[in-house]
């Protein structure tokens, strides 16, 4: 039976939000993101010709690799970068209109919130987690886990102040899959042509996943 897109989503345990300035770039990062095992990746509306990086990234490596749509706020985005490969949807706030069209396309829709009102919110009109954003201007780890605490139902990725030294405390708050900026996807690394720094960080990130779930 095929995984589900949470089922892979939770499996990889990453979500890598790329913010490339072109699809050189971008390219260049997935590639050495993916010869470190990571199979996920967030493409950014912010990314100059994101929709169309995107349907190339689903030509290249259609089946190995779980694309999704960042920075998502108009429903029409969120059906233009399905259509484009996309399975899940991410946005860094809360749009009822997003969520409903994400779903109706039958893909995973990641809103975002930070107050305990808007998480919930968010949660019940619809969306399969919630990206609360940005995580590390208010506590971090601490936070997720007391936002847990009134809500155990929520399933939270954090996003914003993921890094390597951070990433094992909000796994054990009950983040169920981490968003990972600059720390993973560094884009001065492929300036500089050192992509095997961001191989070794994903490996390192891989590493963090493991140790937590074998405890």
């Amino acid at each position: 039976m095929a995984e589900t897109i949470q089922q892979t989503i939770e499996r990889a345990g990453l979500i890598p939000v790329l913010r490339a300035r072109s699809a050189v770039q971008a390219h260049a990062v997935v590639k050495a993101m993916i010869a470190g095992g990571v199979n996920v990746v967030e493409v950014t509306m912010t990314v100059p010709g994101a929709v169309e990086l995107l349907k190339e990234l689903h030509r290249e490596y259609a089946g190995d690799l779980l694309l999704g749509a960042g920075t998502v706020t108009l429903a029409d985005e969120a059906e233009a970068t399905v259509e484009a490969g996309a399975q899940f949807v991410v946005s860094p706030s809360f749009h009822p209109e997003v969520v409903a069209k994400t779903r109706a396309l039958g893909k995973v829709s990641i809103p975002g919130a930070l107050t305990p009102t808007e998480a919930i919110t968010a949660w019940r009109g619809g969306a399969d987690y919630v990206k609360i954003f940005p995580c590390s201007a208010v506590g971090g780890a601490s936070y997720l886990k007391a936002l847990l605490a009134p809500f155990p139902e929520l399933q939270l990725i954090p996003t914003g102040g993921v890094t390597l030294q951070t990433a094992e405390s909000f796994l054990r708050a009950g983040a169920k899959a981490l968003g990972v900026g600059s720390d993973l996807v560094n884009l001065a690394a492929i300036d500089e042509g050192r992509p095997e720094t961001i191989t070794e960080m994903a490996r390192a990130y891989l590493e963090v996943l493991a140790r937590v779930r074998q405890q």
